[in-house]
């Protein structure tokens, strides 16, 4: 008698993507520094609460500047920042920025 094991189910591949949500939520800015978190929020996929907290952690470390104009942000992006990992520290997240909202030649 000869069994043999399956797995009950398939298995599931885990849905990942190289660029964490801090980079969306600052690439988002990049394109329009005066959208609503609300929107850029709904573009990366995540709740507005959590992209507030997003910002404010970009805003801590020095990446974004936060300004009041009128009844909304607009925002400027340190693009002379580094990277935070070791492994990019001599990179600027300016090159990063150039690299995702780049518009190609016509």
């Amino acid at each position: 008698m000869s069994l043999t094991t399956e797995p009950a189910t398939k298995p599931t591949t885990r849905a990942w993507t190289f660029l964490t949500n801090h980079a969306h939520v600052l690439l988002g800015i990049a394109r329009d520094p005066t959208a609503r978190l609300r929107d850029v929020a709904a573009a990366v996929g995540i709740t507005e609460r959590a992209a507030q907290a997003i910002v404010a952690d970009l805003e801590a470390a020095g990446y974004l500047r936060r300004e009041r104009v009128g009844r909304r942000n607009a925002y400027t992006i340190n693009t002379a920042g580094r990277f935070r990992h070791p492994a990019e520290a001599d990179h600027q997240i300016g090159e990063l920025i150039a690299l995702f909202t780049a518009t190609p030649d016509t």
